[in-house]
Order: structure tokens, then sequence, then C-alpha cells
């Protein structure tokens, strides 16, 4: 079986393990833990969509500016965006929240410093 995920790498992997679930109301595909209690594995189904989080060894959050996660959900989608937005906007630093071409968009560094592109 082939499949892709998008995958992130954090500090604090059982918060944001428990935040993503939050934010997108997604379901515990699997959840593996390091002898410490973080993550080693974890991943979460986002709308059919998986995500893979485990714990960070680096010193340090690198945030890329070439890669981001873009979910378009689609027209009439606009109350489930919103709430997605809302949930990811929890400390987050907010890039851009207008676009001619989306009536609903959000472009973030969430948090744990993963760039999100949401939008319907």
């Amino acid at each position: 079986m082939y499949r892709s995920m998008m995958h992130i790498s954090v500090k604090k992997s059982n918060q944001a393990v428990r935040f993503y679930q939050n934010a997108f109301d997604a379901k515990l595909v699997c959840r593996h833990e390091n002898d410490n209690g973080t993550i080693a594995h974890a991943e979460l189904d986002i709308f059919g969509q998986i995500i893979s989080i485990s714990e960070s060894d680096q010193e340090e959050t690198i945030t890329g500016n070439t890669m981001q996660f873009g979910l378009h959900f689609g027209n009439g989608k606009e109350e489930l965006v919103q709430k997605i937005i809302d949930n990811l906007s929890d400390g987050a630093k907010i890039l851009c929240q207008a676009v001619d071409w989306s009536p609903l968009q959000t472009e973030l560094i969430d948090k744990y410093g993963v760039h999100w592109f949401i939008f319907v």
C-alpha cells in the first residue's frame, strides 16, 4: 500500500496531538509513546487526510518558508473552516486572512510552529 501523509515534528508532542485532534475534530488512528511519555509516532485522520506527529529532538523550532500544510474544504464548508481557523489561531501568528479567490481563508503559523493555509 502506498500513502502520503503530512508530518509534524514538535516539542510538547502530547499537547500537540490533543490540540490538533480538537482543532480538526480528528480521529486518533494510532499512538506510540517514547519511554519519557512524549510521542514517538501518532496519526490523526483529518477528513481522510493523515497527519502524523512526533516529538522533535531539535533544540529550536524551525519554521520553513518553503512548506505549509494547505487544506481546501470547498464551498458550503464555511462553518467548519471557521471552527478550524478559530481553533488553530489559539497562540498563532496570523499571516494573511483576505484573498480575492476565497470567501474564507487564513494563513497562520500555529503555536507549535506549523505553517497552515486553511480555506474554502
